[in-house]
């Protein structure tokens, strides 16, 4: 195959193909317009009355549905709006300008604060970093999560490491899921931080795409049978599950870290909105309902993963590598000079995430890892954009010999 004649017939094509966010498709989002009809009630089962203010942590329903699925008893669960990027954002921020339990000082008078970043990873925990300041110390990744030994040595050596961020389940962008192993030792390690904390995304929690859900090890409980009760801030939402903008977000952890995140979200909210809470509890109803509706997400999102890993096999067999999640968002693809294969896709009419942004700073050392969202274009669009991206992965590999 002639790879210059091919991306000169790409590039004639017109193309207008994005595959930089992992959103939703709109039949996805079609599988909840239900919910644009409730709540049927206004009142939540204790009487609560859903349309004032008050109800910091969030209605006990909703807490007591999502509890199981999060791995976090319903008591230690806090309801949020309907982004849970922004409950992680708000989490640093608390903990920057308010001492954390088991902390000596906040976090903002510190000389330095370090957050470990397994790599390749999720672009926005590392724009949260480099906003408010926080060095950040890449780890690589790999099958079973990040490298622990390199995890236990940052950790024990550095008392300015305070968090690690972590996406223990169809991982973001690679698709891993943390081996038990992986987990308990986060759980168990010594730190040279007293407030070292786990920033645990659960975000796709329930996002599985085959009949062979994967299973993840319970932090929480792994922390505290280690003696580490208050490790872990655990985070989930259902901007995937259910409407992506108008979803509910989840905050969850040990006893004191709860009294301490709603002491400081008492400073911003009188309350989050109970109405969209209600919504949520009438559509799902229970732990079955949810995994009959991502059942239906899965028939439409797993013929575009089954997809991109024909095309590429087709079109890239030896000349790269890329992970086959079992659930999740993303593809992860390794070739070299992602930078090059990005820029001339780009200039073809696919849009990808920028080459470097799965790793801090922007900035990938082997520049070889492209993210690959392809959940929200149709079938159609998808395999025009991959095809494409094989071109400009050939092209490249072609014109560096």
């Amino acid at each position: 195959m002639n790879a210059q004649r091919d991306y000169a017939d790409l590039v004639q094509r017109g193309l207008s193909l994005d595959l930089t966010r992992g959103k939703p498709s709109p039949r996805q989002l079609d599988l909840s317009n239900d919910m644009l009809r409730l709540p049927a009630s206004y009142r939540a089962a204790d009487g609560t009355d859903g349309r004032n203010y008050g109800n910091l942590q969030g209605l006990a329903e909703l807490r007591e549905l999502f509890a199981p699925l999060l791995q976090v008893p319903a008591a230690q669960l806090v309801v949020g709006g309907n982004a849970s990027l922004a409950m992680m954002h708000d989490t640093v921020v608390h903990a920057l300008l308010s001492t954390v339990p088991g902390a000596v000082r906040r976090w903002v008078e510190e000389p330095e604060i370090t957050f470990l970043c397994p790599v390749p990873g999720y672009d926005r925990h590392f724009t949260i970093c480099e906003r408010l300041g926080i060095r950040m110390v890449p780890v690589p990744m790999g099958a079973d999560g990040p490298d622990m030994d390199v995890v236990e040595r940052l950790v024990a050596a550095d008392a300015s490491v305070k968090g690690i961020w972590c996406v223990p389940k169809y991982s973001n962008p690679s698709g891993i899921v943390y081996s038990d192993e992986t987990v308990r030792r986060l759980a168990a390690m010594e730190t040279a931080a007293p407030d070292f904390r786990i920033f645990w995304d659960n975000a796709y929690a329930v996002h599985h795409l085959t009949d062979t859900p994967a299973e993840l090890a319970d932090l929480l409980a792994l922390c505290a049978e280690h003696g580490h009760a208050d490790r872990a801030f655990v985070y989930g939402s259902t901007s995937k599950v259910t409407l992506a903008g108008s979803g509910v977000a989840f905050f969850g952890s040990s006893p004191d870290n709860v009294a301490w995140f709603l002491a400081n979200t008492g400073k911003q909210s009188i309350g989050p909105d109970k109405l969209n809470q209600l919504r949520h509890v009438e559509f799902l109803r229970d732990a079955e309902g949810v995994a009959a509706h991502m059942r239906r997400h899965a028939e439409l999102i797993w013929p575009k993963f089954e997809l991109v890993d024909r095309v590429l096999a087709k079109e890239l067999g030896g000349l790269a590598t890329w992970t086959s999640p079992r659930g999740g968002y993303f593809i992860s693809l390794e070739v070299p000079h992602a930078g090059e294969v990005v820029a001339k896709a780009k200039a073809a009419g696919i849009a990808l995430t920028p080459a470097g942004a799965t790793h801090p700073y922007g900035t990938d050392p082997a520049d070889s890892t492209i993210r690959i969202a392809p959940t929200y274009p149709d079938l159609e669009e998808l395999e025009q954009a991959i095809a494409g991206l094989a071109v400009c992965v050939r092209l490249v590999a072609e014109e560096r010999g």
